[in-house]
């Protein structure tokens, strides 16, 4: 669940007497607000710059949990391509005419 500082909660009918113009513009500004119904959260503005940050990050933990999870399950020894393939019946010749 997110934090939440209780500050940024504004009702729809709150949200809808300021107008989306103030929104957007405080947004911009970096002071992100958390839109509640029934005083239950259900949406969030938050400026464009933010979106961004959020998503890079989300993209560098995949990455980092990638390259944990191969680090703690992968052992010394290496496979390549043929290897596998040829485990699982396949030639490199086959996977090229697999149409795409």
């Amino acid at each position: 669940m997110a934090i939440i500082d209780t500050a940024d909660l504004l009702s729809i009918s709150d949200a809808s007497r300021l107008g989306v113009s103030r929104l957007v513009h405080e947004a911009e500004a970096g002071h992100e607000q958390v839109l509640l119904r029934n005083n239950k959260p259900i949406a969030a503005v938050i400026g464009m710059k933010r979106l961004e940050e959020l998503q890079q990050m989300q993209e560098e933990l995949l990455d980092l949990s990638l390259t944990a999870a191969r680090m703690l399950t992968a052992g010394p020894r290496r496979h390549g391509l043929d290897e596998v393939l040829a485990q699982f019946g396949y030639t490199r010749e086959q996977l090229r005419d697999v149409p795409e």
